[in-house]
């Protein structure tokens, strides 16, 4: 498709062109344990690390999975002093289906615990190909549902959770909105989608555009999407599940309010905005960032950019308004 990529914001391409990049193995399912060592060597903090001295106390569980699968850990954030029921994040990290580790999104989830005074929940899923569809979802949906249901215990508000993950986490994070809405519950108040990865079948303009360039590229997102749904990945005539590939669903009516989120200069792009839009043509609520310039993951590469700083500050007002949070008279979502 000779389409031209849309141009990295000038600051932004320079720290994508300062990245390292090793000579790892080309994409595909068999590499892909290659590619989660290379990708295990590169520092991450620990948890201890991010927190600091601040005023959050972090509590590692181990809580049930879906009926007849491996239990699952978590990590519970939560505010030091907290005197009455808070709003609940449930945390999925991404990685493609393929790869990652909750503890890389301890930095977003520690400023949202310390700004907002929420308890954020930080899960753990299995990963594909070694577990491919639906245990993933299905894992995400359990861990969902435990939060409302032990939301006392947690001093959670169970009117109150907040589904929420980046990439594949918000593909999860889609899936499981849409799981829970066909299956009755649990209650979800919103749905935070951070350029999530929705769409198998790589056909938007977008998906041609980053072949090649940024950091999450279309060779290895098709390999993720490989490795979760087999040879059923990007067949149109196949039968994947709406839970796990979102971008399929028919329906998109009856839904929790959703704030989606993507760089104007990645692949995600256009499924993104395609799902925003469809939402809204149900008659649902969705609000719509698309960051100019902006590569995949640009938050967490480039923290001190502004348009790193006007994107997090867009999430902390949604996730006020939807939580009802800041204004005292507004009423609660019912």
């Amino acid at each position: 498709m000779g389409i031209s990529p849309v141009p990295f914001d000038p600051a932004l391409g320079a720290v994508l062109a300062a990245m390292p990049r090793g000579d790892g193995p080309s994409p595909s399912v068999d590499a892909i344990p290659e590619m989660r060592d290379t990708a295990s060597a590169l520092p991450l903090p620990s948890v201890a690390e991010v927190i600091g001295d601040r005023e959050i106390d972090v509590e590692e569980r181990t809580i049930p999975g879906p009926a007849g699968a491996p239990d699952l850990d978590i990590t519970v954030l939560r505010p030091r002093h907290l005197d009455a029921p808070a709003p609940g994040l449930y945390n999925i990290h991404g990685g493609g289906m393929i790869s990652g580790h909750r503890d890389q999104d301890t930095p977003r989830l520690a400023d949202l615990v310390e700004e907002l005074g929420v308890i954020a929940v930080n899960a753990e899923y299995r990963l594909a190909p070694e577990n491919p569809d639906p245990a993933p979802v299905e894992d995400c949906y359990a861990g969902v549902k435990w939060l409302s249901q032990n939301a006392a215990e947690l001093g959670v508000d169970p009117r109150r959770i907040v589904v929420m993950g980046g990439s594949a986490g918000g593909g999860l994070s889609a899936g499981v909105a849409l799981l829970a809405r066909d299956r009755g519950g649990p209650f979800l108040a919103g749905q935070l989608l951070l350029c999530p990865m929705l769409d198998d079948t790589n056909t938007t303009p977008s998906s041609h555009q980053y072949d090649g360039i940024g950091t999450w590229q279309r060779a290895i997102n098709i390999v993720g999407w490989q490795a979760l749904l087999g040879d059923r990945a990007g067949d149109p005539a196949a039968n994947v599940s709406v839970y796990a590939a979102p971008s399929r669903a028919t329906d998109l009516s009856g839904l929790p309010p959703a704030f989606v989120e993507a760089g104007s200069a990645e692949l995600f792009r256009d499924e993104d905005v395609e799902y925003a839009s469809r939402i809204w043509q149900a008659g649902g609520q969705a609000e719509l960032h698309i960051w100019q310039g902006a590569f995949h993951g640009f938050d967490i590469f480039a923290p001190d950019h502004e348009v790193t700083r006007a994107a997090k500050a867009a999430r902390l007002s949604w996730l006020r308004r939807v939580l009802g949070l800041g204004h005292p008279t507004a009423p609660r979502p019912s």
